[in-house]
This record gives C-alpha cells, structure tokens and sequence, in this order.
C-alpha cells in the first residue's frame, strides 16, 4: 500500500494528457497489488487465497510495465524510475514466496 501511496502522490502531479493516458492506468494497476491480496485473505479456500495472490502478481508487473512507460515518456527521472523498480522487484519476491507458503489449509506454512 505504501508503493502505491508514492506512486499516486507523484501521478496526480503530471499534466492532464498524461494523468488520462498513463496516470490512471498506473495507479489501477499498483491500487490493485493490495487490493487483491485483501480479497484473497477474505477467500474461503485456499485456492482462491492463491488465485488472487497470482492476480496481485499480474497487477503488480503491469505497474512494472506502465512506469517505465512513464520513464520512457519522460514522466519519471531516472532516480525516482530505479527506485519504484526496486521496490517492484522486492515486491514480487515477496509475492512469489508468499504464494508458495500458502499451503492446502490456505494457512502459510510458516507460523
């Protein structure tokens, strides 16, 4: 949520055109990173757990993708760039090992 957060605070800042085509893209995508793994917690069963864990994954590598639109377009400095792209990497390792502890109870293995 944190990520997404710093990703709104600079979007809301560019110039319309911009906010319209790519802002609002990106910060669905990021926005639904928590916002899956909330729905998943809230699932029954452990497959979905996991399901909407794989949808929070997707999300956040579509963020991947949209920032560095914006780099490319000139939107994102190079330092703040290499910064969301660290933290999306950090991210989804997070993301991949959670998605393997999730075990057929739908608790994670580690206690």
């Amino acid at each position: 949520m944190d990520l997404a957060e710093k990703v709104y605070n600079e979007v809301i800042k560019w110039d319309k055109f911009s906010l319209n085509t790519i802002g609002k893209q990106l910060v669905r995508s990021i926005d639904s990173v928590a916002v899956n793994l909330s729905e998943g917690f809230g699932r029954y069963h452990f497959k979905e757990r996991k399901h909407f864990t794989y949808y929070s994954r997707g999300s956040l590598y579509e963020s991947k993708t949209w920032i560095t639109k914006a780099r490319n377009r000139g939107l994102f400095d190079e330092t703040k760039y290499l910064y969301l792209i660290k933290s999306i990497d950090d991210l989804g390792v997070r993301l991949k090992n959670f998605i393997h502890s999730i075990g057929s109870s739908g608790r994670t293995t580690r206690q």
